[in-house]
């Protein structure tokens, strides 16, 4: 199938279609093909007659977990889903493609397998054109699409992803990107974009691209949805996106569909558009698009006069913790939690007498356990403006989405913030969850491969990003894997858990040999042992071992105190050859407690390395 001068024309939404064209729509519309098949078979034969030339098949959602249902249920819904579409299609040119959807990810199950027995389905049905729509990373793509080559050599195989306006998939992927990935790849004969965002944004997206001599897809939503009582509606009209479309096949495009919102009126007026321009595709003469050589330039000028804008406006901030680093010297990072009310008095003041010390950078807990305090990412534009003071905010994906997210870090990145730390954020407590509602609609993992992107095509000046490194877990080498990932997508430097037993000091060495990064040794003073027992039992995350907690047994405060000091000083010995720095936490406020800790870290470590 040669699309790189023709157009092929595919359908439009099935969903939001079905669910408006039904007095009684099923919640999960692949069961339609199963309980209500004359309705889909009506509604491809609607998309049929407004001119398309491909249809997908009713089965995007038809996986086990999506479905909520065993292998039977789901192997009957995507049988009965292609037998519908090819019944379609019967007496007509008109191409079926099996149409697979993204399996939502669970811990514990094996996707790989899943995405088998799907495909495995429809090859036995005969299907040699297959979509992948709607994807938000290239994870299994490239493999699937090989093992379908190997059962059919002649299949057709088109990849789509998901991006915003920004072209940034809800992963944090770069579509252009996943883009070049797939095309590079032999066995995916097409790719492009769907869903997400409406024809306008992808249309301006598309003029970001690399397109000459490629077959690429566009198949947007019929425009941005906004919410009415509760329920998504799409108020864009018919004609507009009929307008876009036909600006976009004039990018290049070669393969061109609606996604949510759209219905066969949007697909007529699309095809009655083209046919305007004059195109090639499966539905009329052979004549090619209107595409001139004028365009070409005037769309290569545009593009150089963005670069050089972008370019002219760069600035760069120096980044003091990676200088340091670079120069092979340690760093002092300590964390101080911020305030639950307004008084803010004593951060400050801490924050003020631990720069006096030399520290290097103040790190704020992000809403620690969940409970709400005086914004880290506030505090740390008000520590560099008013103190110029480096810090550190946390940031966790429990509170925000990825449109607030972007909003904070442009923020941050404007006050010359150009470090933070990325978590995925304690879970709200119980007792909380029907009133307050966590996102984590991504992970740490995820928010640092986004903030790469961003440093890569939006930030004036990039963010170094920080991860966290478990080093009181049980199976350590799991969390080395994890850690290795987060690598991969852009952290580079890691902040411990405090080491407190002799486990996690073996694993810090461990970690140490195995991760290419930066990495601070968590330290936190015990200051008492009610503290040590309560730190041991319920604190995720920190194992303090019975050694230490004997040792603060019946003391005085002052003796807790100066234990504190000394043990603490003697890990950050301990581990001083296996860092890059120390992460030093503040418990409950004791400020005299850490500046000792750093004095003695500065006056002996430093001084001896």
């Amino acid at each position: 199938m040669n699309l790189n001068e023709r157009l092929l024309i595919f359908d439009g939404a099935m969903g939001t279609y079905y669910a408006s064209s039904c007095n009684n729509p099923l919640p999960k519309c692949e069961l339609a093909n199963i309980h209500d098949k004359k309705t889909i078979l009506n509604i491809h034969k609607e998309y049929i007659k407004a001119g398309a030339g491909a249809i997908k098949t009713n089965t995007f959602g038809a996986n086990k977990i999506s479905l909520e249902c065993d292998f039977d249920v789901m192997k009957e819904a995507i049988v009965s889903g292609y037998e519908i579409a090819k019944e379609a299609t019967e007496g007509t040119d008109v191409l079926v493609f099996a149409d697979i959807g993204p399996i939502p990810f669970l811990e514990k199950v094996d996707l790989w397998v899943g995405y088998k027995e799907i495909i495995d389905i429809f090859l036995s049905l005969g299907a040699s054109n297959f979509i992948f729509e709607t994807f938000s990373s290239d994870e299994y793509l490239i493999e699937i699409s090989e093992y379908i080559k190997e059962k059919n050599s002649k299949a057709f195989i088109l990849t789509e992803f998901a991006v915003s306006p920004e072209g940034v998939t809800r992963l944090g992927k770069s579509g252009k990107k996943l883009l070049n990935t797939m095309l590079k790849a032999k066995t995916i004969d097409a790719c492009g974009f769907n869903c997400f965002s409406g024809p306008y944004h992808l249309l301006q997206y598309s003029k970001t691209l690399d397109i000459k001599d490629k077959t690429i897809s566009m198949m947007p939503n019929s425009g941005y949805p906004s919410m009415i009582n509760n329920r998504v509606f799409f108020d864009n009209t018919k004609e507009y996106f009929a307008e876009q479309m036909l600006e976009i096949a004039r990018q290049g495009v070669t393969i061109l569909g609606g996604c949510c919102g759209t219905t066969p009126e949007y697909i007529k007026e699309m095809v009655d558009k083209l046919k305007g321009l004059e195109v090639h595709n499966i539905l009329n003469d052979g004549r090619q698009i209107e595409t001139t050589e004028g365009l070409k330039q005037e769309k290569l000028q545009e593009k150089k006069a963005l670069t050089e804008e972008v370019k002219d406006e760069k600035r760069v901030n120096k980044n003091p913790l990676l200088e340091k680093l670079e120069r092979g010297e340690k760093i002092i990072a300590v964390e101080l939690d911020p305030p639950i009310n307004t008084e803010i008095d004593f951060f400050i003041s801490g924050a003020k007498r631990l720069k006096g010390q030399g520290i290097d950078a103040i790190t704020i807990a992000d809403c620690p356990i969940a409970r709400a305090r005086v914004d880290s990412s506030l505090l740390a534009c008000k520590l560099k403006r008013e103190l110029d003071i480096t810090a550190i905010p946390h940031m966790t994906c429990r509170d925000r989405n990825i449109n607030a997210t972007k909003a904070l870090l442009l923020g941050l990145n404007v006050e010359g913030i150009n470090n933070v730390l990325v978590v995925t954020g304690d879970p709200i407590p119980s007792a909380d969850r029907e009133e307050i509602k966590g996102v984590f609609s991504f992970n740490s993992s995820i928010l640092s491969s986004y903030i790469r992107e961003l440093n890569e095509t939006t930030f004036s000046s990039p963010f170094n990003v920080c991860g966290a490194l478990n080093l009181n877990v049980r199976n350590f080498s799991n969390e080395l894997e994890k850690a290795q990932k987060k690598i991969d997508n852009g952290i580079t430097m890691f902040l411990t858990q405090p080491v407190l037993t002799e486990e996690a000091m073996e694993n810090l060495k461990l970690a140490r040999k195995k991760l290419n990064a930066k990495i601070l040794g968590g330290i936190i003073p015990v200051v008492s042992y009610r503290n040590a027992c309560f730190m041991n039992n319920e604190i995720s995350g920190i194992n303090v071992s019975e050694e230490i907690i004997e040792r603060y047994k019946d003391v005085s405060k002052e003796e807790a105190t100066r234990l504190a000091v000394e043990i603490s000083t003697g890990i950050a010995t301990e581990m001083s050859s296996y860092v890059d720095g120390f992460y030093i936490i503040t418990p409950f406020k004791r400020i005299d407690i850490v500046s000792e800790i750093v004095s003695n870290i500065k006056n002996n470590i430093f001084t001896y390395n």
